[in-house]
This record gives C-alpha cells, sequence and structure tokens, in this order.
C-alpha cells in the first residue's frame, strides 16, 4: 500500500534530500537533477517545494544587520517602494531611544553605501536623523543642505543646524545651513527671512538635491516638531482639516494627500513640491503608534525608501490589507 504524499515513507524522503542537497548545496539545476533522477523537472520542482512545506528544507537568511528580510520585502512590494529595511523585533521591549539609535544607525549604514560625490543631500531634523547623524563615520565629500528650520527650545546639540554641520564634517562637504526659526508668526516674516544671502543661499540648493533624509511625523504632541511648535489652537484648527501626517513641515491627510493650510506660507522649509522631485527619499518612521502617519506619507509617493520597524511594519500590512478587503454589497 502506498504511502500518503503527506506523509512520505523513508525512500520518498531521502530522494527528497539528496535533490535538496544537490540543488541547494552543490548548485545543480533543476534539469541537470531531473535527468540523474529520471523524472521530469518540474517534479523536482514539485519535490523541493513539497520538501519545504514539511520542513526537511528550512531555508535561513543569516544576514549581517539586524533586518527582518521577509517584513521589509511585503512592505516594499505593498507600497511599490524601491527599497525597505524593517529592523528586526527586538529580544526584550525596547525603550524608544535605544529604537531611535537602531533606527538611525540603519540609516547610517544605508547611507555610507549610496552616496557617491556627486550628491547633494538634503536633510529634515528629527531625532532619529540626528542618531542617523552621529552613526555616519564617513562620507564622499558632497554638499549637505537643511530642509528646515529650528525648532524651538530644542538643546543646540540637538537642533537641525547641528545636525547638518555634524554630517557635513563628516563628508568634508560644504554645509548649508537655516539659521532661522521653523515656525514663523506671519507670511511677511517668512517671506524677509527667505530673501536674508545665508537662508536664500540655502533656498536654491533645494532644487539641485539628489537624496533626502526625513522623519515621518505624526499630527500629535511628541510626533511632529511642527505640531510642538504650534498653539493650540492651531493645532486643533489643522486637525480637523484632516491632518494625518507630517514631512518636513509639510501637511498630508490620511489618504496621503498635501494639505494646504495656511501654515505652509510661515514655515521655513522645502516646499513639496520640491521634496517630491528628488530622486531618493528615505524616510524614518518607526514605531505602531506612528502607523496611520506613515501609511499617508507613503502613499503620497513622495518617499522611496522606507527605515521602519517591527511593529510599524505588521500594522502598515494590517492597514494594506483591510484596505484590500472587497466591500460587502449593500442590502
Amino acid at each position: 500500500m502506498s504511502r500518503n504524499s503527506s506523509n512520505p515513507g523513508l525512500g520518498e524522503t531521502v530522494t527528497a534530500a539528496a535533490i535538496a542537497r544537490r540543488f541547494y548545496l552543490q548548485g545543480h539545476s533543476k534539469l541537470e537533477i531531473a535527468e540523474e533522477f529520471g523524472i521530469s523537472r518540474f517534479k523536482v520542482a514539485r519535490i523541493l517545494s513539497a520538501a519545504q512545506e514539511r520542513g526537511l528544507i528550512r531555508i535561513e537568511f543569516d544576514m549581517p544587520y539586524p533586518i527582518d528580510v521577509p517584513l521589509s520585502d511585503e512592505i516594499r512590494s505593498v507600497y511599490g517602494l524601491r527599497q525597505v529595511l524593517v529592523l528586526n523585533r527586538a529580544r526584550t521591549r525596547e525603550e524608544r531611544p535605544e529604537q531611535r539609535r537602531r533606527i538611525g544607525a540603519l540609516a547610517a549604514e544605508l547611507l555610507s553605501e549610496i552616496v557617491t560625490p556627486d550628491d547633494v543631500i538634503g536633510l529634515s531634523w528629527a531625532r532619529s536623523v540626528n542618531a542617523m547623524a552621529e552613526s555616519i563615520r564617513s562620507l564622499p565629500s558632497c554638499p549637505i543642505v537643511q530642509l528646515c528650520g529650528v525648532q524651538a527650545g530644542m538643546d543646540m546639540r540637538d537642533r537641525s543646524v547641528e545636525t547638518v554641520n555634524r554630517v557635513a564634517a563628516a563628508t568634508g562637504g560644504q554645509a548649508y545651513p537655516i539659521y532661522g526659526p521653523l515656525v514663523l508668526p506671519d507670511r511677511r516674516t517668512a517671506q524677509i527671512l527667505r530673501e536674508q544671502p545665508g537662508i536664500a543661499e540655502t533656498f536654491a540648493r533645494f532644487r539641485q538635491l539628489t537624496k533626502a533624509v526625513v522623519s515621518i511625523g505624526a499630527w500629535q504632541e511628541g510626533e511632529s516638531t511642527v505640531y510642538d511648535a504650534l498653539s493650540p489652537a492651531e493645532r486643533e484648527a489643522i486637525g480637523r482639516r484632516g491632518a494625518t501626517a507630517e514631512v518636513a513641515a509639510r501637511l498630508f491627510d490620511a489618504e496621503g494627500n498635501a494639505l494646504s493650510t495656511g501654515l505652509a506660507h510661515h514655515v521655513l522649509a522645502i516646499t513639496q513640491e520640491e521634496l517630491r522631485r528628488v530622486p531618493e527619499v528615505i524616510a524614518l518612521g518607526y514605531t505602531e503608534p506612528k502607523a496611520a502617519a506613515i501609511d499617508a506619507v507613503l502613499r503620497s509617493g513622495i518617499v522611496t525608501t522606507l527605515i521602519t520597524d517591527a511593529e510599524a511594519a505588521e500594522a502598515l500590512l494590517e492597514r494594506s490589507t483591510k484596505r484590500a478587503a472587497p466591500t460587502p454589497p449593500q442590502d
């Protein structure tokens, strides 16, 4: 009596192991294996697939970096991104500063691989971008451009000007800072500052950017530099307009649409249109509570590369699955 295919016998198991050994360890093609064992190459493929399903074959990635490869690939595919790096789940629950340090270290490693002397790099301020700057040891010499003004109340070491100068020092390139506040009281003041020689020189560089590193902020206290710089009344008014996410002082609703608010005219920052023209935009966005904001920014089409953590990535997949589910018919 023959055995069920779900419960293979000794001979079948040994044959499957031999076929797997030739394919995975010895590098033989499926056609070569088929000729040796007197079966079709399609049967070879089925044997390899069944052996993997039964656990006879286990494929592992011994990554030298702390990346969740399957989750990274899923997010990349769902959102149509160029690249995604999902920080793997820590053995113990990490505090926010440690998460930030690990996200920043990944961003620094990526920049060290992709930056060339022909690049012009833009940096928006965020604690994660600051952590990235602290992890950078060297880069090819190229200009480093600040994308938005300084948030009031920050420690001098953590301000965007210092972040830009720190990265420029690592590259040996020219720094283009913005010595001015992020949020200004009115449009006229913002216009006057934009016309100041030093700030105007930085703004002129926005058109030359080839890469940018930005942080994704959520429209809530402590999660967005712009939100924290506004009065409670201003926050509430913008929230009612549907603000969900912020990148470099530019706001997006839950669907990823750029929000047009009066705020756009009194911030010192790159415009949404200028940011969209940058060929490579690397966004740092992490923690599950920020999932809605990350989702919104990814749907905007501005981001090409995302660096995130496993909790946020899983929440993103859940959101995309719910969107893809068919709407039940109405009675």
